[in-house]
């Protein structure tokens, strides 16, 4: 989801500033600047805004849900472990499920400080986009693979799902420039659900941890089991999510 849009491009490619002037020409800054130059240690580090920072942030809240839950199928694979020792687990998954709420503060959190310094970039709006897609996409996705939806099927389910993601962002930096915006260069609405909305589905996958609903226990079970088209039927949940957040007609007021 990103915000950070007040940049848009030239014929060649150029940044070019929403308080650029009339003229047209591009105005390149310290960060353009640094990006493209030949010489200078660090120089990519040096050329980062605070507002990309704090979107790393977000993308480290990400990756460590992944760990995390990846963490979690190592544990539970274990044939010894007792009850107690399982339930003690969860702990794990929870956590897992957990750092995707701070991934949304800080996705929410670079949006204001690049306005508030007025500094945005395109290098800010696409780290926002990867970013998101970490956090929102291939985080809950793991998670869910951790919980016990691991079939064929669902694996191709949940791809479907993190590929939406990914089509929905990237479409995002492509419209971006065309869609009406505000004083503050924001734009005005989403096109299709965003993607961090995802945390509803991470709610729900909460929920089911808390009332035991994992592995075997999954809501609704397991369809066609013992073929190679078996399924759990709850997989539907984020192909739906999937296809809302490419959604062409859904036009979401920003706030």
């Amino acid at each position: 989801m990103s915000k950070r849009n007040s940049v848009a491009t030239t014929a060649n490619g150029g940044a070019v500033s929403k308080d650029a002037p009339s003229d047209g020409q591009p105005i390149f800054d310290k960060q353009k600047i640094l990006l493209s130059s030949d010489t200078g240690h660090f120089s990519l580090v040096r050329a980062m805004h605070l507002a990309d920072l704090i979107t790393e942030l977000n993308g480290a809240c990400g990756i460590l849900s992944v760990f995390t839950s990846m963490r979690y199928c190592l544990t539970s694979a274990n044939p010894l472990l007792t009850e107690a020792e399982k339930l003690a687990s969860h702990s794990t998954l929870y956590l897992a499920l957990a750092f995707l709420p701070f991934g949304l503060f800080f996705d929410f959190m670079d949006g204001k400080v690049a306005r508030w310094r007025k500094k945005s970039s395109m290098m800010g709006q696409e780290l926002d986009s990867l970013a998101d897609l970490i956090s929102f996409g291939v985080a809950p996705a793991a998670a869910a693979f951790a919980l016990g939806i691991r079939t064929p099927l669902d694996h191709l389910a949940l791809a479907f799902f993190v590929l939406c993601g990914l089509t929905r962002l990237a479409r995002f930096n492509v419209t971006v420039t065309a869609i009406p915006k505000d004083a503050t260069g924001k734009a005005a609405y989403f096109e299709g659900t965003p993607i961090p909305t995802t945390l509803a589905l991470d709610g729900m996958m909460a929920y089911w941890v808390s009332k035991g609903w994992i592995h075997e226990n999954i809501p609704l079970g397991t369809w066609l089991a013992g073929t190679p088209f078996e399924f759990h039927p709850v997989v539907a949940l984020f192909m739906i999510h999937g296809c809302l957040m490419v959604s062409k007609t859904i036009h979401i007021p920003k706030p």
